[in-house]
């Protein structure tokens, strides 16, 4: 039986995702709900959780390194002149309901809130609708459709920030973020055009794929304003992905208005190839 702060995602009747809704984390990792472990159809895992590289690294998920100034990531906030810097400016997102729970997904309701203190109260600064759902493509692949929408609920106009926005070049992460599994070598990185780490990172592409050993994660933005986003690519650090929401410059989110993005992500057994990745986002996108 699943526990009422929990989702197992299933597909073809096999469990493949689990999402833990109310994490009990320190608060300098500005917990938030994630999915771990994700898993192949044949059960290889594909995520990690608070791994020793990065513990602030929960699965799958959204995370914000700066949120009118919050820290929504976890971990150090860049700071220009002064470089990564531990800050008392963690926020966290909070699970408020699921609007639908089944089998093969859920949508989700949480407020992005500010941790407070004695002498500052918490803040609400966004509301979040999620969307996730899982799909068979094929008996070796399955596809994770994750949306999510932020909502300005305040009178006034707040931003969404990232290091680079705030001097770090290169580093324009927060969005959509996914810490796959670290082996004893590093994945590979392909686009449609392009590979390897530094011909990726912070391109524009339709779909971006990451291989490992045995396994193979192909994401794709599902939505004009989706692709818009550049990739955020790691792989010689650690294997990481995630689609930029703020990259040249701040993300400005108007009092009552919603920033929306879609990204479909292929879970597949075996290393594909660029053809194999093409075809099946093409399919996921498409249901």
């Amino acid at each position: 039986m699943t526990a009422p702060d929990t989702a197992v995602l299933y597909v073809a009747g096999r469990p493949v995702g689990r999402y833990v809704t109310r994490p009990e984390l320190p608060a300098r990792l500005s917990p938030r709900p994630y999915l771990h472990p994700v898993t192949t159809l044949a059960g290889t895992a594909v995520t990690e959780l608070t791994p020793a590289d990065h513990l602030h690294h929960l699965g799958v998920g959204v995370a914000v390194p700066d949120v009118e100034g919050f820290n929504f990531w976890g971990g150090r906030t860049y700071v220009e002149g002064q470089g990564p810097t531990e800050l008392d400016n963690h926020g966290v997102q909070r699970h408020t309901g699921f609007q639908l729970r089944d089998p093969d997904g859920f949508v989700e309701e949480l407020r992005w809130v500010t941790a407070g203190s004695p002498g500052s109260p918490a803040r609400e600064l966004l509301r979040e609708r999620r969307t996730v759902a899982a799909t068979e493509l094929a008996d070796t692949a399955w596809a994770l459709d994750f949306t999510f929408s932020l909502t300005n609920p305040g009178p006034g106009p707040l931003s969404i920030g990232s290091p680079a926005t705030n001097g770090r070049p290169g580093a324009a992460y927060g969005g959509f973020f996914w810490r796959a599994r670290k082996e004893s070598s590093a994945p590979d990185v392909f686009t449609p055009s392009t590979e390897g780490e530094s011909e990726t990172h912070g391109t524009h592409a339709d779909w971006l794929a990451l291989a490992g050993t045995d396994w193979t994660l192909v994401f794709a933005g599902a939505t004009d304003l989706t692709r818009r986003d550049p990739w955020f690519v790691r792989t010689a650090e650690y294997p990481g992905v995630g689609s930029s929401l703020a990259s040249a410059e701040r993300l400005p989110v108007p009092p009552g208005e919603t920033v929306v993005r879609r990204i479909v992500t292929v879970v597949a057994d075996g290393r594909l190839g660029r053809d194999e990745a093409s075809a099946l986002v093409r399919k996921a996108v498409s249901q």
